[in-house]
């Protein structure tokens, strides 16, 4: 979603006209396509988003810029009599043209589907270079970011609210007559957003993967804080902050002094009501807490905390890698107590799992919510 989202600004600055419905359109296609086949994805993306015949080359450098960071290329397309060809594809007796650029296709062709294969790979079978190859796309998914109306009102010609003062003002050049209306809106801006990620051992395969996401989430702008728990809780806010994400993940591997070690979810959670709640952290804030559930003590205190951290928040999101797998079913102690006071539970065991939490965020709404 957030690909698509990002890919419809590139095609405004390009001078295309796409809107939210035209987004939307996009989002129903490519939900009936294979999204390993880069032809469907662009014919999709071709007929939702372009309404033009003179727009048809710069989505074409957009689609080849954004998806196959190859800013000269095309995708290839399939014959059809109405359909102009690209530079370098073949044509209809299967012989290529002038310009040929059929191995760079071939290559480009081939990163798309490693890219395709590490989105659905499990991070806990990942290599350490695979996920560092990771890096630029989960900062890209990291920018989704909840967001509010804010409280101030500012300039904004289509607001629906009189600006007096200006108006005013504005009379004064006009003997007091208001010629010109001046109005103000309120602007979005992010909401504050809190990532309680769990490292203790069960959760050791997956725990560097979304670390490096809420690098991202830091690196996104203000209003992030991000804590780790295993037996106690650890603030990482400024550890992880900086540019540099394996700079960042050693800082926070030092702080942590229970990394790898045991869980005590309901205490964790309790060290942040007492602490952080009572600054009022949490209040109207989206709380993501990362965790597979397992907890080795009392099941009670998770369940009490929850109700306590679910009263203050804006919404509460549970992220657990284990509810990726087919047969998984929320049996843990932890798990079961704190899922009544969770209003979106997802997994988080893959990029394209992340790539589905940054769409909940981005989309975020109130507990209970049609």
């Amino acid at each position: 979603m957030r690909q698509v989202v990002t890919f419809g600004r590139v095609l405004r600055e390009a001078g295309l006209e796409v809107g939210s419905g035209r987004i939307s359109d996009a989002l129903h296609g490519l939900d009936a396509v294979e999204l390993a086949r880069r032809d469907d994805v662009y014919w999709t993306l071709r007929q939702t988003l372009v309404s033009r015949a003179d727009d048809l080359a710069a989505f074409d450098r957009a689609f080849a810029a954004w998806f196959l960071r190859a800013p000269e290329l095309a995708p290839p397309r399939a014959p059809h009599t109405d359909r102009p060809r690209p530079v370098g594809a073949a044509s209809r007796d299967g012989t290529a043209e002038a310009g040929d650029l059929g191995s760079d296709a071939d290559e480009r062709a081939a990163g798309w589907s490693a890219e395709e294969v590490l989105r659905h790979k499990d991070f806990s079978e990942m290599a350490k270079e695979e996920l560092a190859g990771l890096r630029r796309l989960m900062a890209e998914l990291a920018a989704a970011r909840p967001v509010r109306r804010s409280r101030r009102l500012r300039p904004n010609p289509r607001g629906r609210t009189l600006d007096l003062r200006r108006l005013v003002r504005a009379s004064l050049a006009t003997g007091g007559d208001p010629v010109e209306r001046a109005f103000r809106s309120r602007v979005e801006t992010h909401r504050k957003l809190i990532v309680l990620c769990d490292v203790s051992g069960s959760m050791e395969p997956y725990s560097r993967a979304i670390l490096l996401f809420v690098h991202g989430l830091l690196e996104s702008g203000r209003g992030v804080e991000a804590f780790a728990f295993g037996t106690r809780l650890t603030r990482l806010t400024d550890e992880l902050s900086g540019p540099d994400p394996e700079r960042a993940l050693e800082e926070a591997s030092k702080r942590v002094v229970d990394w790898s070690g045991g869980t005590r979810i309901g205490e964790s959670l309790k060290a942040f009501n007492d602490l952080w709640g009572r600054r009022a952290l949490s209040r109207g804030a989206v709380v993501t807490i990362v965790s597979d559930g397992w907890e080795r003590e009392n099941a009670a205190t998770v369940g009490r905390e929850m109700a306590r951290l679910a009263r203050c928040a804006y919404a509460v999101v549970w992220v657990n890698p284990l509810k990726g797998h087919p047969d998984y079913e929320p049996l843990a102690g932890g798990m079961r107590a704190a899922l009544p006071f969770v209003d979106r539970f997802l997994p988080g065991h893959n990029l394209a799992s992340l790539e589905d939490l940054a769409g909940v965020l981005a989309g975020i709404e109130r507990r209970h919510a049609a």
